[in-house]
């Protein structure tokens, strides 16, 4: 597993200079306390690091389908501020200049795949807002770290930052290490599919990057990098009938209500999820996979993707993929120390299941 280092540097007295994951660096006069952000998933990265993330955002999408409706019904518990922040348009969709300006944020935070074009960059720093791009999905093994050392120097909270970065790393450097010596040969092929439904449209899947960045880390191999150049993509069944599958994961959530698909997380019970699972690859095609003869059929809620909390998503694809290996692997108590060290709203689930 490998980490970047990105400069974060104190230039002058009452200066924090910032160098964002596409290195274009950016220099604020002092910590930002008013951030925009354009995706939900930041505002849990911001949990790891500040008591009340809610205290330095100004806008923030409204995304709660990313994040879950349970977590977003917590945190509007805990912080009701977060009712009265500014709208602004997600990675998933349109930048809006005039939103971003109208906000009044003394930065703003942009996903890597949703960043503005150079003319609407030039456009809201003409307004003096400073922009910067970070990355938790495109490449989360890679961009994870700098990334949120930045949201801590952007704001104040370095140190908070580091101390769970490390944490994160020793969780990481104790799954590297207990698959040393890994052959080619006892990779086996992982379909992830996310947001699993009852569709004609089969099927998603991570491509070079994102969670099939994980999968490999973990010693599987991910039948849609051969096949998805870019970091999430659609196979079709075809395909992955041919590739046979040795293990299958489902990713769903609250999101997918009224979609027949994995219905995953705090907001249903784990036998919901499992009933739910069991509908998904019951679909034509899924019964001959090997994953499913072998009963390694498994599912993930979506929302553990795409946040510093893809920790628990490395430990529980390792315990699934290679279940021998990781045996001793307790991932609730590493959810536990996480709650306890980091988070002023814990993370509840279920949030993996298995069929079998």
């Amino acid at each position: 597993m490998a980490f970047v280092f990105l400069a974060l540097t104190v230039p002058a007295q009452g200066q924090i200079a910032l160098k964002d994951v596409t290195g274009r660096e950016v220099t604020l006069a002092a910590p930002a306390k008013r951030l925009l952000i354009d995706d939900g998933r930041f505002l849990i990265a911001l949990a790891l690091i500040h008591r009340d993330p809610v205290s330095v955002l100004a806008a923030w999408p409204h995304d709660i389908n990313r994040i879950g409706t349970r977590t977003y019904d917590a945190y509007r518990a805990r912080f009701p501020a977060i009712v009265t922040l500014a709208k602004v348009a997600s990675s998933a969709g349109a930048v809006s200049v005039e939103q971003v300006v109208a906000a009044r944020p003394d930065l703003a935070v942009f996903s890597l795949g949703g960043q503005p074009s150079p003319e609407e960059r030039a456009r809201i720093e003409a307004a003096g807002i400073p922009v910067v791009v970070i990355d938790f999905f495109t490449h989360p093994l890679t961009h994870m770290e700098p990334s949120l050392l930045l949201l801590g120097a952007a704001t104040g909270a370095s140190a908070k930052a580091e101390e769970f970065l490390a944490f994160r790393r020793s969780h990481l450097d104790a799954v590297r290490d207990t698959l040393a010596g890994l052959s080619e040969a006892e990779r086996p092929r992982v379909f992830l599919e996310p947001h699993a439904a009852m569709t004609a449209d089969c099927c998603n899947s991570p491509g070079r990057g994102n969670v099939g960045d994980i999968i490999e880390a973990v010693g599987g191999t991910n039948i849609g990098a051969a096949v998805i150049s870019r970091a999430f993509g659609k196979l079709n069944l075809e395909y992955v009938i041919a590739q046979d599958p040795q293990v299958y994961i489902a990713t769903g959530g609250s999101h997918m209500e009224g979609t027949a698909g994995l219905l995953i997380g705090p907001e249903y019970s784990a036998d919901k999820a499992r009933e739910t699972l069991a509908r998904v690859v019951a679909r034509p095609g899924f019964s001959g996979f090997a994953a499913v003869r072998a009963h390694r059929v498994h599912g993930l809620s979506h929302q553990m993707l795409n946040s510093p909390l893809d920790l628990f998503t490395v430990e529980i694809l390792a315990k699934w993929i290679h279940p021998e290996r990781f045996a001793a692997l307790d991932v609730e108590r590493t959810v536990a120390q996480v709650n306890e060290r980091f988070l002023t709203v814990p993370v509840e689930g279920p949030n993996w299941i298995s069929l079998d």
